[in-house]
């Protein structure tokens, strides 16, 4: 099936390594804060909408999550926070940054059976510093020939990595646990990937049944069942 495959793309967040439970972790600490003045549930919502509203502006990340909340305690206090719980955001947002990088089963063993056969790249959103970061704390870099950070993973952007790794799109496979950013677009654009669905997804990164029913790709439960197939 993946006969023309040369390059293997993995994301990386919720792929390679635990994410997503850490922004959970920390909203439930942000409501927790601010439960003087909305319920938890109010103030998940109104978070979600201030990060939508911030992305085009701030990007992915835990920098940009991190600024979101402190926007949103001011707009839910009505400007009345105090400058303890703004320091108290800070610290949230300081322990998300140095967690300890918690590889995903199978992973190391995936990439270890690949390396040599075809290319291996990361192809992940976020903030450049702190995915370089991870990666580094991951001890897998050494298995990757190129590392690409994007500011968004459309359709556009993955035909842009097409022409800069000099690959036709039926050449790459890519790997990754949300079909919004890393299944759907390379469907679209006649390249070949793969879902690993990973427990918690972001509510942003969601998309409705009909928008994937169209869509030729394959589901696998873990992510070492993609050696069945390379």
């Amino acid at each position: 099936m993946y006969k023309n495959v040369k390059v293997v793309a993995f994301d990386a967040d919720d792929t390679l390594w635990v994410n997503e439970t850490y922004f959970r972790e920390a909203e439930h600490e942000f409501a927790k804060l601010l439960c003087s003045f909305e319920t938890e549930n109010k103030i998940d919502q109104e978070l979600f909408q201030t990060e939508i509203r911030n992305l085009e502006m701030y990007g992915y990340g835990i920098k940009g999550f991190v600024l979101s909340m402190i926007e949103c305690a001011l707009e839910l206090s009505n400007k009345d926070v105090q400058g303890q719980v703004i320091e108290k955001i800070l610290d949230i947002g300081k322990e998300m940054l140095t967690k300890p990088i918690d590889l995903l089963d199978g992973v190391e063993k995936v990439l270890s059976s690949l390396h040599g056969k075809y290319r291996l790249i990361v192809a992940t959103k976020g903030d450049l510093l702190d995915q370089e970061r991870k990666l580094e704390k991951s001890g897998l870099l050494k298995y990757f020939h190129h590392i690409e950070v994007m500011s968004e993973k459309k359709e556009g952007d993955y035909k842009k990595l097409l022409s800069h790794l000099d690959i036709k799109p039926d050449e790459l496979l890519m790997i990754g646990n949300s079909l919004k950013s890393d299944v759907l677009p390379l469907v679209n654009i006649g390249a070949e990937a793969i879902h690993v669905p990973f427990h918690t997804t972001w509510v942003h990164e969601e998309v409705t049944k009909q928008d994937a029913l169209n869509s030729e790709y394959k589901t696998i439960q873990k992510i070492t069942d993609i050696l069945e197939f390379l």
